[in-house]
């Protein structure tokens, strides 16, 4: 009986899902992307922090998007704690510093103490990195409850032993090529129509996703969707970063992997179009099978040729299929990283890699 019906209405379910999960206004997401990146620059350390950052010395781990649940079936972390637990480690003994960029609690669909009690291996983890002042939080949309109710405070500190602050952004203040340069994270909810403070959207992923996520098996976060061509929100997010000067914006909330503006099909249309214009046979037959094996929902080449590499996204520790991606900035580079739980330990994996003095000199 449940086979039929993961047939008959996995489908439905899962474009009801989208249609309901993401709604960007794009006048909406500039003004509030705006004015959270004026809010912080001015001192406001309620919205954030501005944090002087060594490219050459300091290392920074961002991740987003672990959604920790209730280890149900509805629970799209617990197949990645393996990879979540093992990349802590990594980055702990390294010396990293952790930016949680949002959305590390799955509080829409749960509540705060069955959260706690079914992930406490994780929050082992992040409190190592608490514990050295290692650990800078951000809030999400699903998670919100740390920005809103007056008593997070004392879950956050039940949690990681002390109480610590959480934000809705940070800036990462450096120089390269001698020219002031920032780095703004921040979760990228803001200006989502179906996220930013929306109470249906919340009584919906409580009430109506949640059960049937449970019930068909269903994640949506598949690899095979972020293959794709940027999705509306990530469009408009890489949009706001084009147009303003010396600014790296990173964020998470799509669960799709952006680095330097592309997701991994838009750079093998990029490595094909080079192949094409240099007529090398042998790579454009391979770059056409490797985007065939994508099946992309719309095979038409996009121009990419006037892409600013301004934006970038973590993409989510909540992968069907077990891994986790990230970004790492270290040793003067900026990384999209994966975490693969298909070996035993997971083991990282970097995708892309750019040192940041170079990227400095592709920007306007």
């Amino acid at each position: 009986m449940k086979k039929l019906l993961i047939k008959l209405f996995r489908k439905p379910v899962l474009r009801l899902a989208e249609k309901f999960s993401s709604r960007p206004d794009k006048e909406r997401v500039f003004n509030s992307l705006t004015e959270l990146h004026s809010k912080i620059l001015s001192g406001d350390k309620k919205k954030g922090l501005i944090i002087p950052f060594n490219t050459a010395s300091q290392k920074i781990i961002i991740f987003s998007d672990q959604h920790k649940g209730a280890k149900n079936k509805a629970d799209d972390f617990a197949v990645c704690e393996p990879a979540y637990v093992a990349a802590l480690d990594y980055y702990f003994k390294e010396g990293f510093t952790f930016i949680n960029l949002g959305d590390g609690e799955e509080l829409w669909e749960n509540n705060i103490f069955q959260v706690k009690k079914h992930n406490k291996l994780s929050f082992e983890k992040e409190k190592l990195f608490v514990q050295q002042k290692r650990l800078i939080k951000i809030f999400g949309n699903h998670d919100l409850y740390w920005a809103n109710d007056p008593l997070a405070w004392v879950q956050l500190e039940s949690i990681y032993g002390k109480k610590i602050p959480v934000y809705e952004g940070c800036i990462l203040t450096t120089t390269l090529n001698n020219r002031p340069f920032q780095i703004y994270l921040t979760h990228g909810h803001q200006g989502d129509l179906q996220s930013d403070g929306n109470a249906f959207s919340k009584f919906f992923v409580a009430n109506v996703w949640g059960p049937l996520q449970g019930l068909l098996d269903i994640n949506p976060n598949t690899p095979a969707f972020n293959d794709q061509l940027k999705s509306l929100h990530n469009t408009i997010m890489y949009e706001w970063s084009s147009v303003e000067k010396n600014v790296l914006l990173i964020t998470g909330h799509t669960h799709q992997p952006v680095f330097m503006s592309l997701t991994h099909l838009e750079r093998l249309y990029v490595k094909l179009a080079e192949a094409q214009k240099n007529e090398d046979a042998d790579t454009v037959k391979a770059v056409e099978d490797e985007i065939a094996k994508a099946k992309p929902v719309n095979p038409t080449a996009p121009d990419l040729s006037k892409i600013i590499p301004s934006y970038f996204n973590t993409g989510c520790c909540c992968f069907d299929d077990g891994d986790i991606t990230g970004i790492e900035i270290a040793g003067g580079c900026i990384r999209l990283i994966k975490w693969q739980s298909k070996t035993n330990p997971p083991k990282r994996e970097v995708l892309e890699d750019i040192n940041l003095g170079e990227l400095e000199d592709l920007l306007p």
